[in-house]
């Protein structure tokens, strides 16, 4: 089977940089399948890139590679890095945008800023130093088409990431938002993202509500929404559903969530136990 490397970038596709990164790797690897997972990113929003990538690389065949190109620090003393997990190996800056998927594989402690961790032993990660995988010369502002696009064309080709520089035994996390009980009954979560429909995506999962999660009150604002819906469909109006993320999210039938409720990321969603 051929290799599967995917991209997640915040260049959109308005202008050549994925193009040029995509010629980079098909220039090293012909046959290699590329796959575009989000080009849409807001710029350097590095938080909605971990999130996004979060929600995809599950689905892909194991040992995938995903590039991901948000990178406010290029040209810095930021580090390049490849993390290899048991599903998918990950080439990325070393700025918190693979926050979830190490989440995914270890219970990270919580942290109030953006900082390094040590890492279990069943992730391995390394700093890309060795200028032999590079293009030459190197942009100090396109380090997506002359470090990460060929690094990852030749991972696809069999090289061990021990090959592309030394190994870390740290990476840096975002300070990432947990939901939390505030009382015995209620539950406040915040919104991680807001995707094209206006749907809000909430970091509450399906597990941190009760059984019987008809018997809960939604809150965003001064709207409240009593249960949860199976489908986008169903009812009027505002809804609650779990999402195909795994995700407790707010929408507006026929309408945009995020308008009508003048939303945003990071905003606070309530959950009280009880109809009310």
């Amino acid at each position: 089977m051929s290799a599967i490397i995917t991209l997640t970038t915040d260049f959109s596709l308005a202008d050549a940089y994925v193009a040029a990164m995509k010629g980079v790797i098909l220039g090293i690897n012909p046959e290699v399948k590329l796959v575009d997972i989000c080009h849409s990113i807001k710029p350097q929003n590095i938080s909605q890139a971990a999130f996004i990538l979060s929600t995809a690389y599950k689905f892909f065949p194991q040992r995938t590679i995903h590039v991901v190109v948000v990178d406010p620090g290029v040209g810095t003393e930021r580090r390049a890095i490849i993390l290899r997990t048991p599903l998918a190996d990950f080439v990325a800056p070393d700025n918190g945008v693979l926050s979830y998927v190490i989440q995914d594989f270890y219970q990270t402690p919580p942290v109030e800023q953006l900082q390094p961790i040590e890492l279990p032993p069943e992730l391995e990660a390394v700093a890309i130093t060795n200028p032999e995988f590079w293009q030459s010369p190197v942009s100090a502002t396109f380090h997506g088409r002359d470090i990460f696009a060929p690094v990852a064309a030749r991972l696809s080709l069999g090289s061990p990431p021990t090959d592309f520089g030394e190994t870390i035994t740290s990476l840096t996390v975002l300070p990432l938002t947990h939901p939390y009980w505030v009382q015995d009954d209620i539950l406040v979560g915040h919104i991680l993202h807001i995707d094209n429909f206006g749907n809000l995506i909430t970091n509450i999962k399906s597990e941190d509500l009760p059984a019987t999660k008809q018997a809960i009150t939604i809150e965003v604002g001064s709207h409240s929404i009593s249960g949860l819906n199976r489908t986008y469909e169903e009812g009027k109006g505002l809804l609650a559903l779990i999402g195909s993320s795994g995700y407790l999210e707010v929408s507006l039938k026929e309408g945009n969530a995020s308008t009508f409720l003048n939303a945003e990321v990071g905003g606070k969603v309530k959950i009280r136990l009880g109809n009310q």
